[in-house]
């Protein structure tokens, strides 16, 4: 187990992260709303990927697109300029939306389904109009049956209080929706001294957790960037998991020689974290955090030397003379690998480093830091009590 190549790990977790991705259900919103409510800073601001450009998404009815983007498991159903004028319309409208919706169930395939529907409404128009009012009624009695959840968002909320009242004047209407959710997308400049900070996707995202289908919540959890805390409660959980497995086999003593039988289950542990991040990891990149986590250059291999550069920073852990690995210290090692790959991860998310940024000697130095920094912590914690 002595010539268990950093590079070859790094392979490996790369096979592991495409693995991942590809068993994500395809999760598939339709938006709708009238022209100009702000749907598109709305979706592009939630989502990884800019999903709302100009002119892209394939026609599927008269009044609907549907964008895709290649490799990326999400499809937007959006219906364009929406007006809702004469009853006529309305009908036709109605129709194309709740037989696209149908569509979907009879197929009985997860990937073709809507999973959810955001109507949207701009807070500065300060009036739920009656034609929505009636639309949405008629459409909610139509979509009842089809157990979609529909959600309304108040775009463009530059005023809380402005939004809180609207939401009042629609509350009143009882319409069965989900919930009726208050949003900036994007922070707001009124003039070089006063921005209005944008707010409420973090609520948004929450809530579409909460209702969407089971089978798309791991998508979910990949594909929106506007709730941090949602993929870290996600991938402290994998943690948690990866460690609990390693403290298995670690419960029959582990001779230092043979530590790298932990290795699969740190690969699969690394591979969930970065799929509920979303972000697209190069072999580079991963053998950087790789070496610099465990203390070994790129051509180094793991075994012996590696547990001894580990364990030198767990305090009570034993060295190489002590002939073993415990169950405690094998939950150590990986639950410190993987808090650590969770600060990181967090820092691309978060925009307080790039890529790049972590190839560099000063990179590197601030991963390894990182890392001896959750191996200290974690000293008097359980084995299996991750924070």
């Amino acid at each position: 187990m002595d010539n268990y190549d950093i590079k070859n790990v790094a392979d490996k977790i790369s096979e592991a992260i495409s693995q991942e991705y590809s068993e994500l259900e395809k999760l598939n919103v339709m938006v709708l709303g009238k022209t100009g409510v702000g749907k598109s800073t709305l979706i592009n601001n939630m989502f990884n990927e800019k999903m709302a450009e100009t002119g892209i998404g394939k026609p599927i009815t008269k009044k609907m697109r549907k964008i895709e983007k290649k490799d990326f498991p999400l499809a937007i159903y959006d219906t364009p300029g929406l007006e809702l004028g004469g009853e006529n319309s309305m009908r036709e409208l109605i129709s194309e939306i709740t037989s696209e919706i149908n569509k979907g169930l009879k197929s009985a395939d997860i990937k073709e389904m809507i999973h959810c529907i955001w109507y949207c409404v701009a807070t500065p128009s300060h009036r739920f109009e009656q034609a929505e009012i009636d639309f949405l009624r008629n459409f909610l009695g139509e979509t009842s049956k089809y157990n979609v959840p529909v959600i309304l968002v108040l775009t463009q909320s530059y005023s809380k209080n402005d939004a809180r009242e609207l939401k009042l004047q629609i509350e009143k209407e009882n319409l069965p929706l989900v919930n009726i959710i208050s949003v900036l997308a994007e922070d707001y400049k009124i003039d070089n001294d006063f921005i209005i900070k944008s707010y409420g996707l973090n609520s948004l995202a929450e809530l579409m957790y909460e209702v969407i289908p089971e089978e798309v919540k791991r998508t979910f959890i990949t594909v929106q960037k506007a709730n941090l805390e949602l993929k870290k409660q996600k991938a402290k959980a994998a943690v948690k998991k990866a460690a609990t497995a390693a403290a298995a086999i670690g419960a029959v003593p582990i001779p230092f020689s043979d530590a790298t039988i932990l290795v699969p289950e740190q690969n699969a542990m690394l591979a969930r974290i970065t799929t509920i991040f979303g972000i697209p990891l190069e072999k580079a990149t991963i053998v950087a955090i790789l070496s610099s986590t465990i203390g070994t250059s790129a051509t180094t291999v793991l075994g012996r030397s590696v547990v001894s550069n580990i364990l030198k920073f767990i305090p009570g852990a034993g060295s190489i003379a002590g002939g073993a690995i415990s169950a405690a210290t094998a939950a150590t090692m990986t639950a410190a690998l993987g808090e650590a790959y969770i600060v990181i991860m967090t820092m691309l998310v978060s925009g307080d480093i790039n890529i790049e940024d972590l190839k560099s000697f000063e990179g590197k130095e601030l991963i390894k830091n990182i890392f001896k920094k959750k191996l200290k912590n974690r000293k008097d914690e359980d084995e299996e009590e991750i924070e």
